[in-house]
């Protein structure tokens, strides 16, 4: 009899990764990684990691509902893997409100509740739930599972999370909560396991893709983030704008007359490294470009960040360590380069040449801070948490 196996969902805004992890009693090991791009016709599904890559369009139309597509895509790993061997699907799911505070098999109960949380995360909830359903109706039998970006900030006083708005709103949910907690989760783990002499230390971590947060952590718990109520919040990311005064929402309602879907789609997609440059979204071509508004639009990026960083730090009572990790964290030295410039007087120092050639480890030597680049893998901790839910299921949901 094959192993049996789990399969973690990462539905992003244009991409959706996958992960096949063989269970082998306590654990879940990585076998595959794969990708399907939304980004233009057609589809196309990759095998990045496996016993036979591939890059191949798929036929399935995304449509409103995607069981065509994950068929489709299920049917390729089939050449390479028993599908019919998965024990459960495990997915990321960005908001768990005050509701959720670890993982979760999902029942209609629980996907009644997620779905009353998509004014939260407009972005990104819509999209995690349609893959739950996708799943469904591909394998109406299937044990799934939800991982949240959320729980990992749940260890934050309420002192942090607090908005200075009357009591009555804070209680109803109007605060802040945190994202990008599966990553936060994974380095912490990798920071204890590697660095032990920073195990109880102060450490922020910079989570720099095309969503970007920050997060610091004392003991590897979450103690505050730069991410708020929303995903917006925070440093300017590839098409978010980040923290922004109030006012000028109210501005663009009041003054400019634009409706509520008008100012969404400004601050979620025409906005940050885009809206700045007026060139790209995409860090890579801003470094490439020649024009005064892609290196404005990475200078803005990096001062906020670095501002973000020594926010943390007061939060935290003094600064240990630094991780940059995800995309643009993990794959482009000018920017770590840019960040550790302005926080020399907290005591990053860089090594110049480990920072060109993506080092795990960038910090001058002697330096007062350490300075880490980690590779995250989100994927490994919501197979971790499927396979810790799928433990505790009943007979009847393991042989499904």
């Amino acid at each position: 009899m094959s192993q049996r196996m789990l399969v973690t969902i990462n539905g992003g805004s244009s991409t959706v990764k996958l992960g096949l992890f063989a269970l082998e009693g306590d654990r879940a090991r990585r076998i595959g990684k794969g990708m399907i791009d939304f980004r233009k016709p057609p589809l196309r599904f990759h095998l990045l990691e496996g016993p036979d890559t591939f890059d191949v369009a798929l036929e399935a139309d995304p449509g409103a509902e995607l069981h065509d597509v994950f068929g489709e895509a299920f049917r390729r790993l089939s050449w390479h893997y028993d599908m019919d061997r998965l024990a459960a699907a495990g997915h990321r799911i960005v908001h768990g409100g005050d509701t959720f505070a670890g993982p979760i098999p999902l029942n209609d109960a629980a996907l009644e509740t997620l779905q009353a949380l998509t004014p939260l995360a407009p972005l990104h909830q819509p999209q995690g739930l349609r893959l739950v359903r996708a799943v469904s109706r591909l394998r109406p039998g299937l044990l799934q599972i939800a991982s949240f970006d959320t729980a990992f900030h749940r260890t934050q006083t309420d002192l942090v999370r607090r908005f200075a708005i009357p009591r009555a709103l804070h209680d109803e949910g109007v605060k802040r909560y945190g994202f990008h907690g599966l990553s936060y989760k994974f380095i912490a783990g990798e920071i204890a396991k590697s660095e032990p002499e920073l195990a109880g230390a102060r450490v922020v971590v910079a989570h720099l893709g095309s969503g970007a947060s920050l997060c610091g952590l004392a003991g590897g718990r979450s103690r505050d983030t730069s991410m708020g109520f929303s995903a917006l919040d925070g440093v300017p990311m590839a098409t978010r704008c980040g923290a922004l005064d109030p006012g000028v929402v109210l501005h663009f309602i009041t003054q400019k007359g634009m409706n509520p879907a008008a100012v969404e789609d400004l601050l979620y997609r025409r906005s940050g490294l885009l809206g700045i440059s007026g060139i790209s979204a995409d860090s890579r071509e801003l470094i490439e470009s020649m024009a005064p508004e892609a290196a404005e639009a990475l200078e803005l990026f990096c001062f906020r960040i670095a501002g973000e960083i020594a926010r943390l730090a007061a939060t935290l009572g003094g600064l240990d360590a630094v991780v940059f990790t995800a995309g643009v964290g993990e794959n482009q030295p000018s920017v770590r380069a840019a960040v550790a410039r302005r926080l020399g007087w907290l005591g990053l120092e860089l090594d110049e040449a480990a920072n060109a050639l993506n080092a795990r480890s960038i910090g001058a030597a002697g330096a007062r801070v350490k300075i880490l680049v980690v590779a995250t893998d989100e994927e490994s901790i919501i197979a971790d948490e499927a396979l810790s839910v799928l433990q505790h299921a009943t007979p009847a949901a393991w042989n499904s």
